[in-house]
């Protein structure tokens, strides 16, 4: 069982203006109040200065099918160049509807259940602001993806979270269920897991589900990785029972093809939350990247053979990668999906993680990043020796990396 204490914990609510509470969410805020440096930068800026091998940002090193850039490249030069309808051109929307159907028996309307957004970030911005106000809760899992809580800051509602506990990285379902409340308004689920790589097994969805009913909640499902899966299958929240009529699904092409620089997100469900977030997309971006849509487009139409090739290129890469991390003395926690692979450092002696992140570029030029950052303070302290590094580079460089890495004990 889990600690009790931890459920239910949430961000300081201190934070008067909209930027100061998503600055705040994000961790983005120094202890001033001020705007600081996150992270992120500090971490690249490390790697850039001592040339090391930049393993904290999670974005791939080489480009998705060639099909795809010569689609967006033919799209551009024939003139399609103006803005794309505000919910996204047809062909896109039926290809995600088809997308749907084929690999996990949901059919979306393409004309009301579909809608093309500015990356799954966009669509996530999008609804969240469409059903919630202060006073309202949102609940995650915790560790979160970072910019969850600058969107819940955003909207003026308490983030309010329920921890995954390692080994596994699954919560405890007593645990969950103290998290909700009659105020939750929102179920924000990342699945597969950033930053633990957890994929989520049908009986953690079922408790959402029903959990959700329960208090009456709307399910917010990030499943951007959903094909980055390594020997356990991704199921979709909205293909349970109860799920579909109170779920948004949003997945996006930067991870499945590798095109993280395009933007090219969705989102679907039941037409009268689509609606709902797509009044609230059109005053965002309203639509955007109209030569990448047909491209993505033909992306989703790809064989399964494509599908099933780049999970298995990832988990060789993955694989690579966590031999080295073994070989440091890291207690290694090999994920399930994504591609990020998360150590603990505690097997060195080692119990900040965010002290030995900065020290790792120039100890063996590598660099990672802390997961407290993607905590509150309860979170923070509960994951405090563990490190997240991201694989999805090409393998000489994982090479390189992972022998970096094997030498990290003997130079503490």
């Amino acid at each position: 069982m889990a600690d009790m204490s931890t459920a239910g914990t949430s961000a300081p609510d201190h934070a008067s203006t909209p930027w100061q509470r998503a600055a705040e969410g994000a961790n983005l805020l120094s202890p001033e109040g001020n705007l600081g440096v996150t992270i992120f930068e500090e971490m690249t800026t490390l790697a850039n200065s001592t040339g090391a091998i930049n393993l904290g940002q999670g974005f791939p090193d080489e480009d998705g099918p060639a099909g795809m850039l010569a689609a967006a490249q033919s799209a551009i030069a024939s003139g399609a160049n103006q803005y794309a309808p505000g919910k996204g051109i047809p062909l896109l929307r039926q290809a995600v509807s088809d997308h749907q159907e084929r690999f996990y028996g949901l059919k979306p309307d393409p004309e009301t259940e579909v809608v093309i957004t500015t990356g799954a970030t966009e669509a996530i911005a999008a609804s969240l602001l469409a059903f919630v106000q202060p006073g309202d809760e949102v609940l995650t899992f915790e560790p979160f993806y970072d910019s969850y809580g600058a969107i819940i800051g955003l909207t003026g509602a308490r983030h309010v979270t329920a921890p995954l506990l390692a080994p596994d990285f699954l919560p405890d379902l007593d645990t969950l269920e103290e998290a909700f409340s009659d105020r939750t308004k929102v179920v924000l689920l990342n699945n597969p897991h950033n930053p633990m790589g957890t994929v989520f097994p049908r009986e953690v969805l079922a408790k959402v589900v029903e959990l959700a009913g329960k208090y009456n909640a709307i399910i917010v499902s990030d499943e951007v990785y959903e094909h980055l899966t390594f020997g356990t299958p991704h199921i979709p929240i909205a293909s349970l029972p109860g799920a579909a009529e109170r779920t948004i699904t949003i997945s996006s092409a930067g991870k499945t093809f590798s095109f993280t620089g395009w933007k090219i997100g969705w989102l679907s469900g039941p037409a009268h939350l689509v609606g709902a977030a797509r009044t609230v997309k059109q005053f965002l971006s309203y639509s955007s990247g109209t030569p990448f849509q047909g491209a993505v487009a033909e992306g989703l139409s790809m064989p399964d053979a494509f599908f099933a090739g780049i999970a298995d290129t990832l988990r060789q890469k993955r694989d690579i990668l966590a031999d080295g991390l073994v070989a440091a003395g890291l207690r290694v926690y090999i994920p399930q999906g994504t591609y990020f692979i998360n150590v603990d450092t505690s097997p060195l002696g080692i119990r900040d993680s965010v002290d030995l992140a900065r020290r790792l570029p120039a100890l063996v030029g590598v660099a990672a990043i802390p997961v407290p950052v993607f905590c509150h303070e309860e979170g923070a302290e509960r994951t405090k020796s563990l490190l997240r590094f991201a694989f999805c580079k090409k393998t000489g460089i994982l090479e390189d990396a992972a022998s970096r890495l094997a030498t990290l004990k003997e130079k503490l």
